[in-house]
């Protein structure tokens, strides 16, 4: 029997072990397979049968759906490898966005995000205005999640 190994592009896996007590707000953690930013949490007691338990809730850090999960203290959670990456935008062409990184690679396989961003996006771009687009990754999802404009 042969095993199939998924292999990541920088040899890291997308999530790695971190025990419930030492994550913190605002962090990253996986609830119900799902990247989540931690927004609230709190710790039970030690109970009678000698666990205390995090309790946590996050939002979906592309879809803002929330999520909640209870484990106890001890316990390792997986927390997903989140990575930021801003690129200069260069056109949009059929609803992908043609786009520069720090390394002058192009890049064009990244969807207009929908919605207020997407518009703002299209309308500088129509506008022939200059800006960045800051974009999340984790577990093989990216998403454009915020725009700056250059200053000259």
């Amino acid at each position: 029997m042969e095993d199939d190994f998924e292999v990541g592009s920088s040899g890291a896996s997308a999530t790695y072990p971190m025990q419930a007590s030492a994550l913190r707000k605002n962090g990253f953690v996986m609830l119900k397979s799902r990247p989540c930013k931690i927004v609230d949490m709190s710790t039970s007691k030690t109970g009678k049968h000698g666990h205390a338990k995090v309790h946590l809730v996050g939002l979906d850090i592309f879809t803002g759906k929330k999520y909640e999960d209870i484990c106890p203290s001890t316990h390792n959670m997986n927390v997903p490898r989140v990575l930021r990456t801003d690129y200069m935008v260069l056109g949009n062409n059929d609803g992908f966005l043609t786009l520069l990184d720090e390394h002058s690679e192009q890049r064009d396989d990244l969807k207009l995000p929908e919605g207020e961003l997407g518009d703002s996006i299209n309308k500088k771009i129509e506008d022939d205005e200059s800006i960045t687009i800051t974009v999340l990754k984790a577990l093989d999802e990216e998403q454009v999640i915020s725009l700056k404009m250059h200053t000259k």
